[in-house]
């Protein structure tokens, strides 16, 4: 028995095609690919040994920045005046230790594997912050001025927590997208 590839199986039935000038093809997705893990055992939960997942995907973020003239933009729109205006320039920043701490507490290396996260996964994770804000202003009584305060205070951090994830997914997949 022979085996019967794609373009054969497509000319076979490209005969059935009633517009002669239109053309069936295969498509199959890039992006999903079927991973081993090889940390499984048999369970009555879960998925198996090959999972399905996506490509991973490398970002050289500083490439990206220098091809979207990041740089020249934020030049151009004065912002850097702008935060001198505000107190916020170069001494300033030497003067509080703002690189040293984030090199400290590794924020730089948690920065580099947030870029590999995928956009969706950050955007979800803002629904359920936005569920729990709402949560919290139905949920806290008004009885006192010390609930209403925290009320607002936890509502507003888990907002502010939404939109920034939400933003972030946006940026993100500007950084990430195909050139």
């Amino acid at each position: 028995m022979a085996v019967t590839t794609t373009s054969a199986y497509l000319q076979k039935f490209s005969s059935l095609n009633p517009n002669p000038k239109s053309r069936i093809s295969a498509m199959a997705s890039n992006k999903k690919v079927n991973k081993y893990n090889p940390n499984w055992k048999k369970q009555w939960f879960g998925a198996g040994i090959f999972v399905e997942g996506s490509e991973e995907l490398q970002v050289d973020v500083f490439k990206k920045l220098e091809k979207k003239k990041v740089l020249s933009n934020v030049e151009k729109a004065g912002l850097l005046s702008k935060a001198e205006e505000l107190g916020f320039t170069l001494s300033s920043i030497e003067k509080l230790g703002i690189l040293s701490k984030a090199e400290d507490l590794g924020l730089l290396s948690l920065l580099e594997n947030v870029v590999g996260l995928s956009p969706a996964a950050l955007a979800s994770l803002a629904l359920p912050l936005i569920v729990a804000a709402i949560g919290v202003i139905v949920l806290v009584p008004d009885d006192s001025g010390a609930l209403v305060v925290a009320q607002n205070t936890v509502a507003g951090l888990f907002g502010v927590s939404a939109v920034g994830l939400f933003i972030g997914s946006i940026v993100l997949d500007g950084l990430q997208e195909a050139d």
